[in-house]
């Protein structure tokens, strides 16, 4: 007979572990839980050192963090694109939460309840419940952890392998691994054991493996011949060995997780916590002061900015959906990231300082690589813990462009810009010829009171193929009688771009003077052509302190407000608006009127920025051209590479961006080859896609072509539909 038979429904908690072995325990875990505290307590003391945010990120903290419970506990960006790292996640998320709620019960009820109660409520029922509960958890845990090695080391998935990719990357996943693994293993030796009591068949893992150990006869205490003292490997014994095997497998993790790879179970959700909702969108402002640096060092990154580096758990997801990767620019925005963390790290161990970015020499980051960036904000959209790459690079920029070490190339835009009010090098006098083919005079909106202030945006203005657009758009608004103006040479470049490059100061003149020039003009809303301009006035304008800057004799304006603070002003892309003119019977499009296979491109700077996706598809429809989706369509749509400074740059890369994105158009849409349209809604897709459609050598495959061309050729159709009904007479109808 076993000694150690147990028919009551519990168990003891530290079964066959001596009063020394408790001790000892306690001891240990006293130690792991001081050097886990001092490992966070020096993490969190590191992003004090850090510079101060530009935005609130701990205002309304209680909602913050219950939306931020809420993203991590769902798994909701793990399953975005990827359906088996979902899994796995959450697999393992919720199999480590509920293992970690299992353990605090326990100390609850051992420590809290049982001394005041002088019961425990870890009995009966609740303790099958629970026991039940943790076995399903935790295999769900050991079957995420299995997939995780599946796919790192058999699969070898690309994405998780590179430059930063180490030991500690080896060590936590075979650490949670041994953890799961280990805890059934002691489960089934206790079940064991104890005499394997009925009711422990609820431990479904554990009372399996259990009877594995019965059919391997492993001896027992009690039994004829055998005891503990006897030299003989008994159950007992094996049980002890587990239990402190598992124990110091725990401890080691515990007092591991501040110092590597594991912080980002506590990072990670302080940076969804700590997330700003318009991250990229809108980029901070640099202080008036020239005195201030961007990134001289490494304590110019703000708290923010560290714990981002601190929160990146090497998945990939970044390198993965990037275009500059993938068209072999030298960037990936994993390894920025971890590279500023590598060199914080390096500072804090003692060792030596360096230059942060710079063209040449021996820097952190190499400022080709930066200059590689498109701006599209895919990486940000990918990554499951929120880090605002853009954030990071932008100060790159910022820092390269004090320093002086940015291309020839965008030197020249920032001299046009500078000299002429536009990225051409163009007479500001010429801003507005592209209208001299209209049959109509445009309002001036300096002069006349209009509903629609249009800003035309440098590329319709002075680009001859998208001046067409801008003719169509005019025809369009003509077309559905609003009333609608510009205004003309007071018109300059938005800024949008040179900002994300680096020229800080250059955006603020430019703001300056619109902000300036719309206040003599009197409107209800502002419409863009370009969604790179609808993302930077109805996002950035309305951050910038214009005050900081009106004294400055350099500055062109003196403009001290904020201006639309309040939202009084509507500033919309021209889709959105004349979606809304369509809707109000203001434009009359039958949804017949061509009949085109087309696809559409998702911009930028409309989409993932700023969530607007349906507008142009509804336009498209309108005229009735037959839409079939991008593979990688709204938000995992694939920038055309001209943002970012990407349009006035050269690189060598191979496939171009607009080149992949033509390739994909023909043989990856349900429609193939049989696309004759691929539409766009930007002026700078326009651009990029026209020349990818000859370098491509896609000139005879398909025609690039914008929203606002289709219902051109619609309204059009219509007129000659509806001119040939008026000319036709009833006899001529009935024949």
């Amino acid at each position: 007979m076993n000694v150690f038979a147990q028919t009551e429904v519990t168990r003891e908690t530290y079964w066959g572990i001596s009063s020394t072995g408790f001790a000892v325990f306690y001891l240990l875990a006293a130690i792991t839980i001081l050097v886990f505290l001092y490992g966070v307590y020096r993490r969190f003391a590191r992003y004090a050192d850090g510079d101060d945010d530009p935005f609130a990120r701990l205002d309304d903290l209680p909602n913050r963090i219950v939306a931020a419970a809420r993203i991590a506990l769902s798994n909701e960006k793990q399953f975005d694109r990827d359906l088996y790292g979902g899994l796995m996640h959450a697999f393992i998320l919720w199999g480590f939460l509920t293992l970690f709620i299992a353990t605090t019960i326990l100390a609850v009820d051992g420590y809290v309840y049982e001394p005041i109660a002088q019961a425990n409520f870890w009995e009966g029922d609740f303790y099958l419940a629970y026991q039940f509960v943790v076995d399903a958890m935790g295999l769900l845990f050991v079957v995420g952890i299995g997939m995780a090695i599946y796919r790192r080391y058999w699969v070898r998935n690309r994405r998780l392998w590179g430059r930063h990719t180490s030991s500690e990357d080896d060590i936590f996943i075979w650490t949670l691994f041994g953890l799961g693994v280990g805890g059934f293993l002691l489960e089934g030796l206790r079940i064991y054991a104890t005499g394997m009591p009925d009711h422990e068949i609820v431990s479904f893992v554990g009372y399996g493996l259990a009877l594995v150990f019965e059919a391997l006869s492993i001896p027992l205490a009690g039994e004829p011949g055998v005891s503990l003292s006897a030299g003989i490997v008994t159950g007992e014994n094996l049980h002890w060995l587990a239990w402190w095997s598992h124990s110091l497998l725990a401890f080691f993790f515990i007092a591991w997780i501040p110092y590597a790879k594991p912080f980002h179970m506590i990072s990670s959700f302080a940076n969804v916590v700590t997330r700003d909702e318009k991250a990229g969108r809108r980029l901070p402002n640099v202080p008036a002061d020239l005195d201030a640096t961007n990134a001289e060092s490494i304590d110019d990154f703000t708290w923010k900015e560290m714990l981002d580096q601190d929160a990146c758990t090497k998945c990939g997801r970044c390198s993965s959906i990037c275009p500059a990767k993938a068209s072999d620019r030298p960037l990936d925005p994993r390894d920025v990231i971890l590279d500023l963390k590598r060199y914080r790290e390096s500072l804090e161990a003692g060792g030596d300082e360096q230059p942060i970015v710079a063209d040449g020499g021996t820097s952190v980051i190499n400022a080709e690589t930066m200059e590689s960036c498109m701006a599209c904000m895919a990486c940000m959209d990918a990554c499951p813990v929120e880090i605002e790459h853009l954030q990071s690079f932008t100060r790159l920029n910022r820092q390269l462009t004090d320093q002086g070490d940015v291309s020839s190339n965008m030197q020249d835009v920032f001299q046009n810009v500078m000299q002429h009010g536009n990225t051409f090098g163009d007479s500001p006098r010429n801003r507005a010829d592209w209208a001299e083919d209209l049959e109509f005079d445009l309002t001036d909106a300096r002069e006349e009171r209009v509903d629609y202030l249009w800003y035309v945006g440098d590329y319709p203005s002075y680009d001859d193929r998208n001046k067409r657009v801008a003719r169509s758009l005019a025809a369009i608004l003509q077309e559905a009688d609003v009333s609608f103006g510009i205004c003309f040479e007071d018109e300059k470049y938005d800024g949008n771009d040179v900002r994300r490059v680096g020229e800080e100061f250059l955006y603020v003149e430019l703001a300056g003077h619109h902000v300036e020039t719309w206040e003599d003009c009197e409107f209800d809303t502002i419409v863009c052509t370009d969604p790179h301009s609808y993302n930077t006035f109805a996002n950035e304008y309305p951050e910038v302190d214009f005050a900081e800057f009106a004294d400055d004799p350099m500055m062109p304006f003196e403009y001290t407000d904020q201006w639309n603070d309040d939202g009084e002003i509507d500033v919309k892309h021209w889709t959105q608006v004349v979606e809304e003119l369509v809707q109000r019977g203001k434009l009359e499009l039958s949804g017949d009127e061509l009949e085109y296979t087309v696809t559409y491109h998702d911009p930028c700077h409309l989409g993932r920025y700023n969530d607007e996706y349906e507008a142009p598809r509804e336009l498209i429809e309108a005229t009735g051209c037959d839409l079939y989706e991008m593979p990688r369509n709204r938000a995992d749509s694939f920038c055309c590479g001209g943002g970012g400074g990407g349009l006035w740059m050269e690189f060598d890369e191979e496939p171009k961006p607009s080149e992949e994105r033509l390739r994909e158009a023909l043989e990856e849409t349900d429609a193939g080859s049989a696309v004759e349209k691929f539409v766009v809604a930007c002026p700078m897709c326009m651009t990029m896609y026209e020349d990818g459609r000859k370098t491509g050598d896609f000139e005879d495959d398909l025609e690039i072509v914008d929203v606002a061309e289709l219902i051109v050729e619609a309204i059009s159709q219509r007129h000659d539909l509806d001119s040939s009904v008026e000319t036709t007479s009833p006899t001529e109808t009935g024949s």
